[in-house]
């Protein structure tokens, strides 16, 4: 997908459990917090599963995004696939 699909596709499941799957192989599942021209924030729900508060940030630190979790190019992304809330 392009830049802008991928951009749109972030912008319009915000707030939503996704798995992102990166041009590098690595996969990240979470809900997407914010999105802004470069990068789509993830609140992790693997590694923390209390729904309110700061995301672990995938090895940046608690927090470290100002409660956004963690973020990712966007430019980067191959797939987003929405996932079901059951899922975990």
């Amino acid at each position: 997908m392009s830049y802008e699909q991928n951009h749109a596709l972030c912008h319009k499941y915000m707030g939503r459990a996704v798995e992102i799957r990166m041009r590098d192989g690595r996969i990240h599942r979470g809900i997407i917090r914010r999105v802004d021209n470069r990068r789509v924030y993830l609140t992790s729900m693997e590694r923390n599963r209390n729904f309110g508060g700061f995301g672990y940030g995938y090895g940046y630190g608690f927090g470290g995004y100002g409660g956004f979790g963690a973020g990712f190019a966007i430019g980067a992304i191959t797939s987003l696939v929405l996932l079901p809330f059951l899922f975990w």
